[in-house]
C-alpha cells in the first residue's frame, strides 16, 4: 500500500515536472522566433551593410527607420534596455560585449526626402533643404554606381578620351575674356608644356579697399596696378575653391613695401603656403635653384647701388684693369604700365620657369599635393589687358587623377577587421574622392600605430559622392581592396562637411561602439597615445569635449567667408574646438546621431562651430568637461604636437619616420 502510494505520487510530480518544461521550453521559442526578425529588422550584428545591394530603397524598413528616427536613442533603448543601461553607465562607460557587423561599406546615416516633404518648408533652413537635394543626387549615384551603369560610361569614355586632348590649345583676347579669363588646359600640363601670355598691363588707379592697400583708414588712397596669372587645379569639393598650383602676382605699384615686386604662392585646400617674394635682389648662391635656374633674378631698385656714378666708376675701373670679370648686365623690372609683354611659363623637371620677353625672371620649384597634370586651366585677371594665350607641348593622353599611381595595392595596407568587442578610440577621417595619396599616405604613417594594429583603436575614412564619375568608380575599388572607407550618400560639397561629421558619430556609436569618439582631416598626422593620453586627464565616467577650443569667436559678416544672420543670427559663437582634430565622449556622439535622425538636429556649415554648438546643447543636460590644448595644431605643425595639420603626403611620412627612428614628435619643413 506504502509503495503504490508512493508511486502514484512519483508518478503526479513527474508529469507536472514534464508539464513545466515543455511550457518552458515552449516559451523559449515563442521569444526566439520574436527575437530573431526583430533584430535581423534592426540590422546589429547579423549582417553588413556590404551586403545589401540597394541601402537606398525606399521599401527598406532598415532604410525607414535610419532616415525618419525610428531607431533613434529613445527606440533602442526600449528593444535592448539591458544593453544600453550597460552603455550609458556613467562609471567608465562600460560596454557591453556584442559581436560586431564586419566593415560597413556604406554609413548608416541616411537622409530621407519624404521626411522633407511631410513637413511645413519653412520649419527648415537652406542649409537642410541643400542637405536634401544632395542626399538625392547622391543616391541616384550610388545606384547608378550599383547597377554597372556608372562604369559602362567610365569605359566607354576612357576610349575616346585621346580625342579630348589636344597637343596645344589657343585664344585670342576676346575668346579669353568671355570664358570667364580662364583657358581650359583638357589634360593638364606634362614636363616640358608652356604657355604664353600676351598682354599689357593697364595704368595705375586709385584704390580703397583695405585688403589691397593694408591701410586701415577707409578715406586714404593708393595708386595700385597688379595682376595675376594662376596654373589652377580641378575643384576637389563643390563649393571649394580651386587649388592655386601657381600664382603669380607682379605688383608693379601697390605693395606694402612701396616697391615693384613680384609674388608667388601656392593654395592647398584653401589656406595659402609660404610666399616666395622677388624683390629685385638676386637669389643668394647658397639658395637652392630650380633645374639650375635662381629663384629671384636682380633687377634695377631705387636704392641699388648701381647709380650713375658708381657705373661711370665701374667702366672707368675697366678701361683702366681690364675686364677682369664677366659682365653683368642689370634689367629693369620686367613690367611698365601701358607696355606690351610677353611672358611664358614652363615646366621643368624641378619646378615652373617664368620668362618674359625673353629673359629669365624666376624659377618656383614644385610643391608637394600638386602634380603637373592636375593644373587644367590658367587664370589671369586684374589691371591687365590680355590679347591672346598658347599652350603648348601639352600630353596626349588623359592622365586625369591617375590613382594608380597613388595607391599601393598591398595587403599590408589594409585595415584589419573590426574586434568583437567594443574599442577605446574611434577615429573617423574626414576625405574627399579624389584625394588617394592623402589617404595612402594617412594608411602608411599614423595609421600603423600598434593600437589600430591590435583593434584598440579603429579609423575610418569617410567620403561623400563626388562630381566625377570615374573618380566614384575607382573610390569603390579603393574601398572594397583597402576596407577602411565609408561612403556618406550624397553629393559631396563644401558646405555640408558637417554631415560627414554625424556620419563619424554615427559609425562611432553603432558600428564600434567606441568610449570616446575622434574626428580628424586626411592631411591631419594624429599621434594616437599622446591623444590618449590627454583624453586621460579626464575621470573615466565624465562626458568630454579634448580639441585646440576657440572661446568667445565671432562670425564674420563681411568678405569672403562671411556667415549672414540668417545663417547665424547670435553674434558670438559656441566654444568649440578647432576641425583638424577634436575628441568627444560616447554619450555626445550618441546624442548627436540621435538628434539627427529626429530631425531636431540645428545644422551650420561649419563643422567645428556646429559640434561646438550641439556639445553646449549636451551640457545643459548633463556637464561636459572642456580641455583646451594648442597642441591639436590649427595651422602646420609644432614641436610635441598632439595633432600636425595641413601636413603633405610626403610631410605625414616623414613625420611617421621621425617618430619611429628618433622616438620624438618634431616637425617636418619638406614640401
Amino acid at each position: 500500500m506504502k509503495r503504490a502510494k508512493f508511486d502514484s505520487v512519483m508518478s503526479v510530480s513527474r508529469l507536472r515536472s514534464i508539464q513545466v518544461m515543455m511550457g518552458l521550453l515552449f516559451l523559449y521559442f515563442f521569444l526566439v522566433t520574436l527575437e530573431i526578425p526583430l533584430i535581423s529588422k534592426l540590422g546589429f550584428g547579423l549582417e553588413s551593410y556590404e551586403l545589401i545591394s540597394t541601402p537606398f530603397d525606399n521599401n527598406s524598413k532598415f532604410s525607414r527607420l535610419n532616415s525618419v528616427g525610428e531607431l533613434s536613442g529613445s527606440s533602442q533603448d526600449s528593444v535592448f534596455p539591458s544593453r544600453v543601461m550597460s552603455r550609458r553607465a556613467k562609471m567608465g562607460f562600460s560596454l557591453p560585449h556584442r559581436k560586431m557587423v564586419e566593415f560597413k561599406r556604406i554609413s548608416g546615416l541616411v537622409f530621407d526626402e519624404r521626411v522633407f516633404d511631410s513637413f511645413d518648408k519653412e520649419e527648415f533652413s537652406e542649409l537642410h533643404k541643400v542637405v536634401r537635394d544632395a542626399f538625392v543626387a547622391g543616391k541616384k549615384l550610388f545606384q547608378d554606381i550599383e547597377s554597372g551603369k556608372v562604369q559602362g560610361e567610365v569605359v566607354s569614355g576612357t576610349q575616346n578620351r585621346t580625342e579630348s586632348c589636344p597637343d596645344s590649345v589657343s585664344l585670342w583676347g576676346g575668346e579669353f575674356v568671355a570664358g570667364g579669363k580662364i583657358m581650359v588646359i583638357p589634360c593638364g600640363m606634362t614636363l616640358g608644356s608652356h604657355i604664353t601670355v600676351v598682354g599689357t598691363p593697364r595704368w595705375a588707379h586709385e584704390e580703397k579697399d583695405p585688403k589691397i592697400t593694408l591701410v586701415k583708414d577707409d578715406d586714404e588712397t593708393v595708386m595700385v596696378s597688379q595682376f595675376m596669372m594662376e596654373l589652377q587645379g580641378l575643384k576637389t569639393v563643390d563649393g571649394e575653391d580651386p587649388p592655386r598650383i601657381l600664382h603669380f602676382n607682379p605688383r608693379l605699384k601697390g605693395d606694402w613695401s612701396g616697391r615693384p615686386v613680384i609674388e608667388q604662392n601656392t593654395c592647398y585646400r584653401m589656406q595659402w603656403g609660404s610666399a616666395m617674394r622677388c624683390d629685385g635682389w638676386k637669389s643668394k648662391p647658397s639658395e637652392d635653384t630650380v633645374d639650375g635656374q635662381v629663384k629671384c633674378e636682380k633687377w634695377i631698385r631705387d636704392d641699388d647701388d648701381h647709380s650713375e656714378e658708381s657705373k661711370a666708376t665701374w667702366w672707368l675701373k675697366r678701361l683702366i684693369g681690364g675686364r677682369t670679370k664677366k659682365v653683368s648686365i642689370d634689367w629693369p623690372y620686367p613690367f611698365v604700365e601701358n607696355k606690351l609683354f610677353v611672358l611664358t611659363v614652363s615646366a621643368g623637371l624641378e619646378g615652373y620657369h617664368i620668362n618674359v620677353d625673353g629673359r629669365h625672371i624666376t624659377s618656383f620649384p614644385y610643391r608637394t599635393g600638386f602634380t603637373l597634370e592636375d593644373a587644367t586651366g590658367l587664370f589671369v585677371n586684374g589691371d591687365i589687358d590680355v590679347h591672346s594665350v598658347f599652350a603648348a607641348s601639352l600630353p596626349s593622353t588623359h592622365l586625369s587623377f591617375a590613382p594608380q599611381r597613388h595607391l599601393e595595392m598591398l595587403p599590408k595596407w589594409q585595415a584589419p577587421p573590426l574586434p568583437d568587442e567594443p574599442v577605446e578610440l574611434f577615429i573617423g577621417i574626414l576625405s574627399a574622392g579624389n584625394h588617394f595619396s592623402e589617404r595612402m599616405a594617412v594608411r602608411k604613417s599614423w595609421m600603423q600605430h600598434p593600437s589600430l594594429k591590435s583593434s584598440n583603436v579603429v579609423a575610418r575614412f569617410f567620403v561623400a559622392m563626388h562630381g566625377r564619375k570615374e573618380i566614384n568608380v575607382e573610390l569603390m575599388k579603393e574601398a572594397e581592396f583597402f576596407g577602411d572607407i565609408v561612403i556618406v550618400p550624397y553629393m559631396d560639397n563644401y558646405d555640408l562637411v558637417v554631415l560627414k561629421t554625424v556620419a563619424i558619430c554615427e559609425y562611432g556609436v553603432r558600428t564600434v561602439m567606441a568610449k570616446y569618439v575622434m574626428k580628424c582631416d586626411d592631411d591631419t598626422f594624429v599621434r594616437i597615445d599622446a591623444v590618449m593620453k590627454e583624453v586621460k586627464k579626464v575621470p573615466s565616467g565624465r562626458s568630454l569635449y579634448v580639441g585646440n577650443i576657440n572661446y568667445y569667436h565671432k562670425p564674420l559678416r563681411h568678405g569672403k567667408w562671411a556667415v549672414t544672420y540668417e545663417e547665424w543670427p547670435e553674434e558670438d559663437y559656441p566654444p568649440y574646438a578647432n576641425g583638424p582634430g577634436y575628441i568627444i565622449s560616447f554619450d555626445i556622439a550618441e546624442y548627436v546621431v540621435s538628434e539627427f535622425e529626429k530631425h531636431k538636429l540645428r545644422l551650420f556649415k561649419m563643422e567645428d562651430v556646429s559640434m561646438g554648438m550641439w556639445v553646449e546643447q549636451f551640457n545643459s543636460s548633463r556637464p561636459v568637461e572642456y580641455v583646451h590644448s594648442l597642441k591639436f595644431c590649427q595651422f602646420g605643425c609644432i614641436d610635441e604636437y598632439y595633432t600636425a595639420h595641413y601636413q603633405s603626403p610626403r610631410q605625414m611620412i616623414c613625420l611617421w619616420r621621425k617618430l619611429l627612428n628618433q622616438g620624438k614628435p618634431q616637425c617636418c619643413n619638406v614640401r
